[in-house]
């Protein structure tokens, strides 16, 4: 018993270092515990009404540091930024944070992003691409497609 013990004891230990031999680790293709390992799921965009559009996802972290939302950029507005909704009010933020092992839900009513000045108004059925950016990590381009004006996920993010 002591023997297989001892045995899977350094294997871990090997397995633990051979991970540590891997790159610089930007953080999006890594799979160490000391890399953030970003993934986005659940997106969309309610069809704007006006020159101002809302983007919704979440972002998932599989690794184990902490990354940051820092920055988004799109070719559909002049400016796309990232907000918090706290006690019902709505501010724009410097980024937004991203646990490890954890994620980070833009909803509505909560954090979200913010398309500003829109050059053209998509409609329903298209999609926008995004290109979110990270403090640690690559940055991610993700196609978001857009809904009814009155979408509401069927899983609440």
């Amino acid at each position: 018993m002591r023997r297989r013990l001892a045995l899977a004891a350094v294997t871990a230990a090997g397995a633990l270092a051979l991970a540590g031999c891997g790159g610089s680790g930007s953080g999006g293709s890594g799979s160490g515990s000391d890399t953030a390992e970003l993934s986005v799921d659940s997106a969309y965009m309610p069809q704007p009404v006006s020159d101002l559009a809302a983007g919704f996802l979440v972002i998932s972290n599989k690794g184990g540091a902490d990354d940051r939302l820092t920055s988004v950029g799109s070719d559909i507005a002049e400016r796309v930024t990232v907000h918090e909704t706290v006690d019902g009010s709505m501010r724009e933020v410097d980024g937004l944070d991203i646990p490890a092992r954890g994620s980070l839900v833009l909803e509505s009513g909560g954090s979200h992003l913010m398309f500003e000045q829109l050059k053209r108004k998509p409609k329903q059925g298209q999609k926008v691409s995004v290109e979110l950016r990270f403090a640690h990590s690559d940055p991610v381009t993700v196609e978001i497609p857009v809904k009814s004006a009155t979408h509401t996920p069927k899983h609440g993010h």
